[in-house]
């Protein structure tokens, strides 16, 4: 049933498609572009339908229709093809059998990178299964790889299997999520469907529906620079006055020292000289009202700092993100249940908590499509060390079938 799973992910992942911030094109990189028709002739090959690649949102969408006489719900499924900020040229797969779950494995020939239980202790719950990693030089790609190849065979065996009754099933494979703009073009209307899943979690049994709120501030901050030997009463050092107003944020509200729902302050750069300088922050809390109160501190210490000099010497440009989509999918949790409950049916622990982070689904859900996310396998992801579990990855096609079959039930 799953014979085709691993040759599938291993040729997606040997595939460099690493999306680029920088560029102004969609997707933003050509390897998306000839990924994305290559998965188009995959689909089309399998036998799906309705296959099409959308020009304008960089998304490949196909339709496995129904086989059952039953008015039941249309879903979903969605995975993204690019990989993150890390390098993923020349990826070279291994695969480590029979894992013992206590061995450190050594990706470099070197050995100068090891995935180690003492430093990665869910390598704990690997015991007795099949691990896929890097060699050390690049990310693995299984985030979100996994997902796309999870997708394809599941797809494949309902098409092999059609005593398993299903509805209407839509699957895309979307770029550019990792550089935070992937659900941005992304034709709801088209996809047509009543809910969906992102298949782009981690370990087994995640099952999400709350994210963080996000937003971005930029701030930019003008100095006066004059000859420091003559710059008493003169000079405003916009290298200190960035300092004053990073000091003004809470110490203790930053991601090192949040967890579970508290939201934070990050400081994701900070560079200039006396006479400008500039800081960018990212914004995250999942309560909506705590998320428009840490916006609103910014400005107020934007506001404050200007008054010291009264003149603008501070200048806050401030966007949202992303929202959470609990704030949406709560509203109906049709798409939950039946997640839990096909977990529940294949003996796989649900775990549902909310995500320090965020999903495409957050967006997708705001554009009217209520989209959790659901586990793919990835550890580790965006680095080197990222692994991923052959049976986590089984798992996870047998849920999208059996998602499938407890709809149309």
């Amino acid at each position: 049933m799953y014979e085709n799973l691993l040759p599938r992910f291993l040729r997606y992942v040997k595939t460099q498609t690493r999306s680029n911030p920088e560029s102004t094109t969609t997707p933003s990189t050509q390897t998306q572009v000839d990924f994305a028709h290559s998965l188009q002739q995959e689909l089309e090959d399998l036998g799906l339908e309705d296959i099409h690649y959308d020009s304008n949102s960089g998304y490949v969408v196909a339709t496995l229709p129904r086989n059952t006489t039953k008015e039941v719900p249309s879903i979903g499924f969605i995975a993204h093809m690019d990989t993150a900020d890390f390098n993923a040229e020349n990826v070279q797969p291994q695969i480590f059998e029979n894992y013992d779950g206590h061995s450190e494995i050594q990706l470099d020939k070197q050995g100068m990178y090891t995935l180690n239980p003492s430093e990665f202790p869910n390598l704990k719950n690997y015991q007795g299964e099949t691990l896929i990693t890097t060699d050390g030089s690049t990310l693995l790609g299984a985030d979100d790889k996994a997902g796309i190849a999870e997708i394809m065979t599941a797809m494949e065996i309902l098409l092999n299997q059609p005593e398993i009754l299903h509805g209407d099933i839509k699957v895309a494979f979307e770029p550019d999520e990792e550089i935070g703009v992937g659900a941005d073009k992304f034709d709801v209307a088209d996809f047509n469907v009543d809910f969906a899943y992102t298949m782009d979690g981690g370990p087994l049994g995640e099952l999400e529906y709350e994210t963080f709120n996000a937003a971005q501030a930029e701030i930019h901050i003008q100095g006066k620079n004059v000859h420091p030997g003559t710059a008493k009463d003169i000079m405003i050092n916009a290298l200190q006055l960035a300092i004053d107003f990073h000091n003004q944020l809470p110490a203790d509200e930053v991601p090192e020292k949040t967890e579970g729902t508290q939201g934070f302050y990050h400081l994701m750069d900070f560079n200039g000289n006396p006479e400008e300088a500039q800081l960018t922050y990212i914004i995250r809390d999942h309560d909506h009202e705590k998320f428009e109160q840490r916006k609103e501190q910014m400005m107020q210490i934007q506001n404050k700092l200007n008054e010291q000099f009264q003149q603008q010497r501070v200048f806050v440009n401030m966007y949202d993100q992303y929202y959470n989509m609990k704030e949406v999918i709560a509203k109906d949790m049709t798409s939950v249940e039946l997640a839990k409950n096909a977990m529940l049916d294949l003996a796989i622990a649900p775990i549902i908590a909310p995500v320090r982070g965020g999903t495409d689904g957050s967006k997708i859900s705001y554009m009217g499509l209520p989209t959790p996310n659901i586990f793919a396998g990835a550890e580790n992801m965006h680095g080197r060390f990222e692994y991923v579990s052959l049976q986590t990855m089984e798992k996870a096609a047998a849920l999208i079938v059996k998602i499938a079959e407890l709809n149309a039930k």
